[in-house]
Protein backbone atom coordinates (compact mmCIF):
# COMPACT_ATOMS: atom_id res chain seq x y z
CA UNK A 1 0.00 0.00 0.00
CA UNK A 2 1.03 3.30 -0.95
CA UNK A 3 2.49 5.62 2.21
CA UNK A 4 -0.02 8.56 1.49
CA UNK A 5 1.51 10.89 4.53
CA UNK A 6 4.67 10.71 2.80
CA UNK A 7 3.74 10.60 -0.99
CA UNK A 8 1.93 14.03 0.63
CA UNK A 9 4.67 15.66 1.90
CA UNK A 10 7.15 14.89 -1.31
CA UNK A 11 4.54 16.94 -3.47
CA UNK A 12 4.44 19.50 -0.82
CA UNK A 13 7.92 20.90 -1.79
CA UNK A 14 6.92 20.59 -5.32
CA UNK A 15 3.82 22.92 -4.62
CA UNK A 16 5.72 24.70 -2.32
CA UNK A 17 8.29 26.00 -5.20
CA UNK A 18 5.67 26.32 -7.74
CA UNK A 19 3.69 28.72 -5.86
CA UNK A 20 7.09 30.93 -5.34
CA UNK A 21 7.10 30.90 -9.14
CA UNK A 22 3.51 31.21 -10.24
CA UNK A 23 1.10 34.21 -9.38
CA UNK A 24 -2.21 33.00 -7.82
CA UNK A 25 -3.88 36.11 -10.19
CA UNK A 26 -3.72 34.01 -13.93
CA UNK A 27 -6.86 32.68 -14.70
CA UNK A 28 -4.70 29.09 -15.18
CA UNK A 29 -4.16 29.41 -11.40
CA UNK A 30 -7.80 29.84 -10.19
CA UNK A 31 -11.29 29.52 -10.31
CA UNK A 32 -13.02 32.48 -10.59
CA UNK A 33 -16.36 31.14 -11.04
CA UNK A 34 -16.17 30.16 -7.54
CA UNK A 35 -15.50 33.44 -6.55
CA UNK A 36 -18.01 35.14 -8.39
CA UNK A 37 -20.56 32.50 -6.67
CA UNK A 38 -19.02 33.45 -3.31
CA UNK A 39 -19.44 36.87 -3.87
CA UNK A 40 -22.91 36.78 -5.52
CA UNK A 41 -23.54 35.35 -2.65
CA UNK A 42 -22.26 38.01 -0.61
CA UNK A 43 -24.08 40.55 -2.36
CA UNK A 44 -27.09 39.18 -1.96
CA UNK A 45 -26.67 38.53 1.70
CA UNK A 46 -25.77 42.39 2.23
CA UNK A 47 -28.43 43.57 0.36
CA UNK A 48 -31.48 41.17 2.05
CA UNK A 49 -29.76 42.20 5.55
CA UNK A 50 -30.36 45.46 5.08
CA UNK A 51 -33.61 45.05 3.59
CA UNK A 52 -34.33 42.84 6.82
CA UNK A 53 -33.16 44.55 9.28
CA UNK A 54 -34.46 47.98 8.14
CA UNK A 55 -37.19 47.85 10.68
CA UNK A 56 -35.23 46.71 14.04
CA UNK A 57 -34.29 50.33 14.53
CA UNK A 58 -37.91 51.33 15.97
CA UNK A 59 -37.26 48.01 17.86
CA UNK A 60 -36.65 48.23 22.18
CA UNK A 61 -34.37 45.55 22.19
CA UNK A 62 -32.29 47.20 19.23
CA UNK A 63 -33.05 50.75 19.06
CA UNK A 64 -30.14 51.69 16.45
CA UNK A 65 -30.16 53.03 12.75
CA UNK A 66 -31.70 51.65 10.21
CA UNK A 67 -28.29 50.66 8.45
CA UNK A 68 -27.02 49.46 12.14
CA UNK A 69 -26.71 45.49 11.12
CA UNK A 70 -26.24 46.34 7.63
CA UNK A 71 -22.84 48.31 8.00
CA UNK A 72 -21.50 45.67 10.72
CA UNK A 73 -22.09 42.94 8.48
CA UNK A 74 -20.55 44.68 5.49
CA UNK A 75 -17.35 45.15 8.10
CA UNK A 76 -17.55 41.27 9.07
CA UNK A 77 -17.43 40.33 5.00
CA UNK A 78 -14.43 42.84 4.64
CA UNK A 79 -12.63 40.76 7.54
CA UNK A 80 -13.45 37.70 6.60
CA UNK A 81 -12.38 38.42 3.26
CA UNK A 82 -8.92 39.56 4.67
CA UNK A 83 -8.93 36.71 6.92
CA UNK A 84 -9.54 34.19 3.43
CA UNK A 85 -6.37 36.16 1.92
CA UNK A 86 -4.23 34.51 4.84
CA UNK A 87 -5.81 31.43 4.56
CA UNK A 88 -5.21 31.03 0.93
CA UNK A 89 -1.70 32.02 0.86
CA UNK A 90 -0.88 28.91 3.46
CA UNK A 91 0.29 25.71 1.37
CA UNK A 92 -1.93 22.72 2.13
CA UNK A 93 0.63 21.02 3.93
CA UNK A 94 1.14 23.54 6.52
CA UNK A 95 -2.62 23.06 7.11
CA UNK A 96 -2.02 19.32 7.42
CA UNK A 97 0.91 19.25 9.84
CA UNK A 98 -1.49 21.76 12.11
CA UNK A 99 -4.39 19.71 12.13
CA UNK A 100 -4.42 17.96 15.41
CA UNK A 101 -2.95 20.95 17.48
CA UNK A 102 -5.74 23.11 15.82
CA UNK A 103 -8.31 20.57 16.61
CA UNK A 104 -6.91 20.73 20.50
CA UNK A 105 -7.71 24.27 19.93
CA UNK A 106 -11.17 23.89 18.79
CA UNK A 107 -11.77 22.22 22.17
CA UNK A 108 -10.22 24.11 24.67
CA UNK A 109 -12.58 26.71 22.65
CA UNK A 110 -15.66 25.12 23.57
CA UNK A 111 -14.82 24.70 27.25
CA UNK A 112 -13.64 28.61 27.28
CA UNK A 113 -17.56 29.08 26.97
CA UNK A 114 -18.04 28.25 30.51
CA UNK A 115 -14.68 30.31 31.92
CA UNK A 116 -16.86 32.98 33.82
CA UNK A 117 -16.17 36.42 32.63
CA UNK A 118 -14.87 34.82 29.28
CA UNK A 119 -18.54 33.11 27.70
CA UNK A 120 -21.16 35.41 26.71
CA UNK A 121 -24.88 34.36 26.86
CA UNK A 122 -27.57 35.42 24.30
CA UNK A 123 -31.19 34.01 24.62
CA UNK A 124 -30.07 31.29 27.05
CA UNK A 125 -27.45 29.94 25.19
CA UNK A 126 -23.57 30.07 26.41
CA UNK A 127 -22.09 29.84 22.73
CA UNK A 128 -19.77 33.15 22.69
CA UNK A 129 -16.74 34.50 23.74
CA UNK A 130 -16.52 38.08 24.03
CA UNK A 131 -13.91 40.59 22.72
CA UNK A 132 -15.52 44.01 23.77
CA UNK A 133 -18.37 44.98 21.33
CA UNK A 134 -17.47 41.58 19.00
CA UNK A 135 -18.63 37.82 20.20
CA UNK A 136 -17.10 34.74 18.43
CA UNK A 137 -19.25 31.62 18.15
CA UNK A 138 -16.76 28.88 18.58
CA UNK A 139 -18.73 26.36 17.04
CA UNK A 140 -18.26 27.93 14.22
CA UNK A 141 -14.56 27.70 14.70
CA UNK A 142 -15.33 24.00 15.39
CA UNK A 143 -16.94 23.26 11.94
CA UNK A 144 -13.52 24.65 10.35
CA UNK A 145 -11.00 22.49 12.41
CA UNK A 146 -13.20 19.64 12.15
CA UNK A 147 -12.42 19.52 8.54
CA UNK A 148 -8.98 19.62 9.07
CA UNK A 149 -9.07 16.75 11.99
CA UNK A 150 -11.28 14.34 10.17
CA UNK A 151 -9.60 14.63 7.03
CA UNK A 152 -5.99 14.13 8.61
CA UNK A 153 -7.17 10.79 10.66
CA UNK A 154 -8.66 9.32 7.72
CA UNK A 155 -5.76 10.21 5.65
CA UNK A 156 -3.40 8.66 8.48
CA UNK A 157 -5.32 5.60 9.05
CA UNK A 158 -6.25 4.58 5.37
CA UNK A 159 -5.50 1.07 6.55
CA UNK A 160 -7.69 0.64 9.55
CA UNK A 161 -10.44 2.15 7.88
CA UNK A 162 -12.46 -1.28 8.58
CA UNK A 163 -11.29 -1.59 11.76
CA UNK A 164 -13.70 -0.40 15.10
CA UNK A 165 -11.02 0.18 17.68
CA UNK A 166 -8.50 1.49 15.18
CA UNK A 167 -10.83 3.18 12.35
CA UNK A 168 -13.73 3.64 14.56
CA UNK A 169 -12.99 4.84 18.18
CA UNK A 170 -11.05 7.34 17.81
CA UNK A 171 -13.53 8.84 15.37
CA UNK A 172 -16.00 8.44 18.09
CA UNK A 173 -14.19 9.74 20.58
CA UNK A 174 -13.21 13.15 19.46
CA UNK A 175 -16.97 13.74 17.94
CA UNK A 176 -18.81 12.92 21.41
CA UNK A 177 -16.12 14.58 23.19
CA UNK A 178 -17.46 17.97 20.64
CA UNK A 179 -20.90 16.95 20.90
CA UNK A 180 -20.75 16.82 24.81
CA UNK A 181 -19.63 20.57 24.96
CA UNK A 182 -22.07 21.48 22.30
CA UNK A 183 -25.22 19.97 24.05
CA UNK A 184 -24.19 21.92 27.03
CA UNK A 185 -24.39 25.29 25.50
CA UNK A 186 -26.70 24.01 23.95
CA UNK A 187 -26.17 23.95 20.23
CA UNK A 188 -27.95 20.99 18.67
CA UNK A 189 -27.64 23.03 15.04
CA UNK A 190 -24.13 23.05 15.03
CA UNK A 191 -24.12 19.05 16.27
CA UNK A 192 -25.76 17.91 13.87
CA UNK A 193 -23.65 20.07 10.85
CA UNK A 194 -20.30 18.68 12.54
CA UNK A 195 -21.54 15.21 12.34
CA UNK A 196 -22.42 15.49 9.28
CA UNK A 197 -19.12 16.63 8.26
CA UNK A 198 -17.33 13.73 10.45
CA UNK A 199 -19.33 11.02 9.28
CA UNK A 200 -19.13 12.16 5.36
CA UNK A 201 -15.38 13.04 5.32
CA UNK A 202 -14.90 9.24 6.90
CA UNK A 203 -17.10 7.64 4.43
CA UNK A 204 -15.54 9.24 1.64
CA UNK A 205 -11.92 8.11 3.06
CA UNK A 206 -13.26 4.65 3.02
CA UNK A 207 -14.69 3.96 6.06
CA UNK A 208 -16.84 0.32 6.01
CA UNK A 209 -20.45 0.55 5.41
CA UNK A 210 -20.79 -2.12 8.43
CA UNK A 211 -19.00 0.74 10.52
CA UNK A 212 -20.45 3.38 8.69
CA UNK A 213 -24.08 3.08 9.56
CA UNK A 214 -24.30 1.82 13.43
CA UNK A 215 -22.30 4.73 13.89
CA UNK A 216 -24.53 7.23 12.29
CA UNK A 217 -27.30 4.86 13.82
CA UNK A 218 -25.55 5.97 17.03
CA UNK A 219 -25.30 9.65 16.43
CA UNK A 220 -29.18 9.61 15.32
CA UNK A 221 -30.39 7.83 18.93
CA UNK A 222 -27.80 10.41 20.63
CA UNK A 223 -29.87 13.17 18.68
CA UNK A 224 -33.11 11.98 19.43
CA UNK A 225 -32.12 11.82 22.68
CA UNK A 226 -31.19 14.85 23.57
CA UNK A 227 -34.06 15.84 22.20
CA UNK A 228 -36.65 13.72 24.00
CA UNK A 229 -34.77 14.94 27.30
CA UNK A 230 -34.99 18.69 26.50
CA UNK A 231 -38.59 19.90 26.97
CA UNK A 232 -37.82 23.09 24.89
CA UNK A 233 -36.33 21.01 22.00
CA UNK A 234 -39.64 18.56 22.26
CA UNK A 235 -41.86 21.84 22.58
CA UNK A 236 -40.62 22.85 19.16
CA UNK A 237 -40.90 19.24 17.50
CA UNK A 238 -44.55 19.34 18.42
CA UNK A 239 -44.93 22.51 17.18
CA UNK A 240 -43.19 22.04 14.27
CA UNK A 241 -45.76 19.02 12.95
CA UNK A 242 -48.53 20.96 13.96
CA UNK A 243 -47.66 24.99 13.21
CA UNK A 244 -50.98 26.17 12.38
CA UNK A 245 -52.78 25.42 16.39
CA UNK A 246 -53.47 28.22 17.54
CA UNK A 247 -51.23 27.60 20.27
CA UNK A 248 -48.79 26.87 18.58
CA UNK A 249 -48.99 29.62 16.18
CA UNK A 250 -48.63 32.22 19.13
CA UNK A 251 -45.78 29.86 20.94
CA UNK A 252 -43.31 27.87 19.72
CA UNK A 253 -44.31 28.04 16.04
CA UNK A 254 -44.65 31.24 15.43
CA UNK A 255 -41.41 31.63 13.81
CA UNK A 256 -42.14 28.80 11.21
CA UNK A 257 -45.75 30.32 10.74
CA UNK A 258 -44.69 33.81 9.85
CA UNK A 259 -42.02 32.18 8.28
CA UNK A 260 -44.22 30.49 5.38
CA UNK A 261 -46.74 33.34 5.13
CA UNK A 262 -43.97 35.06 3.76
CA UNK A 263 -43.49 32.73 1.14
CA UNK A 264 -47.02 32.67 0.91
CA UNK A 265 -46.99 36.24 0.23
CA UNK A 266 -44.00 36.12 -2.47
CA UNK A 267 -45.77 33.78 -5.00
CA UNK A 268 -43.69 33.68 -8.06
CA UNK A 269 -42.17 37.44 -8.45
CA UNK A 270 -42.33 38.36 -5.17
CA UNK A 271 -43.93 41.57 -3.33
CA UNK A 272 -40.28 43.40 -4.59
CA UNK A 273 -37.48 44.32 -2.91
CA UNK A 274 -37.77 46.16 0.46
CA UNK A 275 -41.98 45.42 0.20
CA UNK A 276 -41.80 42.44 2.80
CA UNK A 277 -44.55 43.02 5.70
CA UNK A 278 -43.06 40.02 7.79
CA UNK A 279 -39.85 41.79 8.34
CA UNK A 280 -41.74 44.25 10.56
CA UNK A 281 -41.67 42.73 13.72
CA UNK A 282 -43.55 39.91 12.89
CA UNK A 283 -40.87 37.60 11.52
CA UNK A 284 -38.24 37.03 14.58
CA UNK A 285 -34.75 36.52 13.71
CA UNK A 286 -35.30 37.80 9.97
CA UNK A 287 -31.81 39.26 9.25
CA UNK A 288 -30.57 35.63 10.82
CA UNK A 289 -31.83 32.41 10.88
CA UNK A 290 -35.10 33.33 8.63
CA UNK A 291 -33.26 35.09 6.01
CA UNK A 292 -34.54 33.04 3.64
CA UNK A 293 -38.11 34.06 4.27
CA UNK A 294 -37.62 37.80 3.85
CA UNK A 295 -35.80 36.81 0.15
CA UNK A 296 -38.85 34.44 -0.84
CA UNK A 297 -41.19 37.32 0.06
CA UNK A 298 -39.84 40.02 -1.65
CA UNK A 299 -37.64 38.12 -4.70
CA UNK A 300 -40.38 34.98 -4.85
CA UNK A 301 -40.20 31.47 -5.72
CA UNK A 302 -37.45 33.01 -8.74
CA UNK A 303 -35.06 34.31 -5.94
CA UNK A 304 -35.51 31.25 -3.87
CA UNK A 305 -34.29 29.03 -6.60
CA UNK A 306 -31.74 31.81 -7.67
CA UNK A 307 -30.25 31.06 -3.95
CA UNK A 308 -30.48 27.29 -4.24
CA UNK A 309 -28.75 27.58 -7.62
CA UNK A 310 -25.71 29.04 -6.08
CA UNK A 311 -25.78 26.54 -3.15
CA UNK A 312 -25.80 23.48 -5.30
CA UNK A 313 -22.77 24.78 -7.82
CA UNK A 314 -21.11 25.84 -5.25
CA UNK A 315 -21.65 22.68 -3.86
CA UNK A 316 -20.94 20.18 -6.44
CA UNK A 317 -17.60 22.04 -7.53
CA UNK A 318 -16.70 21.63 -4.37
CA UNK A 319 -16.74 18.05 -4.85
CA UNK A 320 -15.34 18.38 -8.05
CA UNK A 321 -12.01 19.80 -6.55
CA UNK A 322 -12.08 17.25 -4.21
CA UNK A 323 -11.99 14.87 -6.94
CA UNK A 324 -9.23 16.35 -8.86
CA UNK A 325 -7.02 16.68 -5.90
CA UNK A 326 -7.30 12.63 -4.64
CA UNK A 327 -6.81 11.40 -8.53
CA UNK A 328 -3.70 13.90 -7.96
CA UNK A 329 -2.58 11.68 -4.97
CA UNK A 330 -3.33 14.93 -2.56
CA UNK A 331 -5.66 13.34 -0.69
CA UNK A 332 -5.83 14.98 2.25
CA UNK A 333 -6.31 18.04 -0.09
CA UNK A 334 -9.63 16.01 -1.67
CA UNK A 335 -11.04 15.60 1.58
CA UNK A 336 -10.59 18.57 2.69
CA UNK A 337 -12.06 20.68 -0.20
CA UNK A 338 -15.22 17.62 0.19
CA UNK A 339 -15.84 18.14 3.74
CA UNK A 340 -15.85 21.63 3.26
CA UNK A 341 -18.99 20.86 0.66
CA UNK A 342 -20.33 18.65 2.72
CA UNK A 343 -19.95 21.59 5.63
CA UNK A 344 -21.85 24.56 3.13
CA UNK A 345 -24.02 21.74 2.10
CA UNK A 346 -25.67 20.23 4.88
CA UNK A 347 -25.62 24.03 6.79
CA UNK A 348 -27.68 26.03 4.09
CA UNK A 349 -29.90 22.66 3.34
CA UNK A 350 -30.75 22.55 7.16
CA UNK A 351 -31.41 26.20 7.26
CA UNK A 352 -33.70 26.29 3.77
CA UNK A 353 -35.59 23.33 5.33
CA UNK A 354 -36.16 25.12 8.67
CA UNK A 355 -37.69 27.88 6.41
CA UNK A 356 -39.90 25.85 4.27
CA UNK A 357 -41.26 24.21 7.91
CA UNK A 358 -39.88 20.59 6.57
CA UNK A 359 -37.53 20.50 9.69
CA UNK A 360 -38.16 21.79 13.01
CA UNK A 361 -36.19 25.15 14.30
CA UNK A 362 -32.23 24.44 14.63
CA UNK A 363 -31.31 28.34 14.76
CA UNK A 364 -28.58 27.64 12.16
CA UNK A 365 -27.78 30.73 9.60
CA UNK A 366 -27.97 30.18 5.92
CA UNK A 367 -23.75 30.34 4.89
CA UNK A 368 -22.18 33.69 3.66
CA UNK A 369 -26.02 35.12 3.48
CA UNK A 370 -27.54 35.81 6.89
CA UNK A 371 -26.14 38.18 9.30
CA UNK A 372 -23.51 36.67 11.47
CA UNK A 373 -20.17 37.79 12.16
CA UNK A 374 -18.66 34.34 13.11
CA UNK A 375 -20.70 32.41 10.15
CA UNK A 376 -19.39 34.73 7.74
CA UNK A 377 -15.85 34.85 8.40
CA UNK A 378 -15.12 31.32 9.53
CA UNK A 379 -17.11 29.75 6.23
CA UNK A 380 -15.02 32.37 4.24
CA UNK A 381 -12.39 30.97 5.61
CA UNK A 382 -13.21 27.74 4.71
CA UNK A 383 -13.70 28.60 0.72
CA UNK A 384 -10.53 29.99 0.88
CA UNK A 385 -9.48 26.52 1.69
CA UNK A 386 -11.45 25.47 -1.05
CA UNK A 387 -9.66 27.72 -3.40
CA UNK A 388 -6.25 26.74 -1.86
CA UNK A 389 -7.12 23.22 -2.84
CA UNK A 390 -7.91 24.16 -6.49
CA UNK A 391 -4.93 26.24 -6.65
CA UNK A 392 -2.54 23.46 -5.92
CA UNK A 393 -4.53 21.05 -8.28
CA UNK A 394 -3.80 23.37 -11.21
CA UNK A 395 0.08 23.87 -10.22
CA UNK A 396 0.44 20.05 -10.04
CA UNK A 397 -1.91 19.84 -13.63
CA UNK A 398 1.01 21.96 -15.31
CA UNK A 399 3.64 20.32 -13.29
CA UNK A 400 2.91 17.31 -14.84
CA UNK A 401 2.66 19.12 -18.14
CA UNK A 402 6.00 20.56 -17.55
CA UNK A 403 7.53 17.12 -17.37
Amino acid sequence: MIDLKRFFKRHAKKQEDWSSRDSFATISSIDFSVIAVILALLILGLIMVYSASISLGDSPKYQTSEGYFAIRHAVYILIGLAAAFFVFKVPMYRWYMLSYPLGLFGILLLISVFVPGLGHEVNGSTRWIGFGPINLQVSEVVKFVSVLVISQFVLTRQAYMHSYTRGLIPVMLYIGAVAMLLSLQPDLGATVVISAIVLGVVFLGGLSWRIIIPFGFVIGVVIVLSIALSPWRTARVFAYLNPWDIENQLGKAYQLTHSLIAFGRGELFGVGLGASVEKMHYLPEAHTDFILAVIGEELGLVGFTFVLFLFYWLVRRSFEIGRQAVRLDSVYSGLVAQGVGLWIGVQALINIGVAIGVFPTKGLTLPLVSYGGSSIVVTLCALALLLRVDYENRLLMRGKRKR
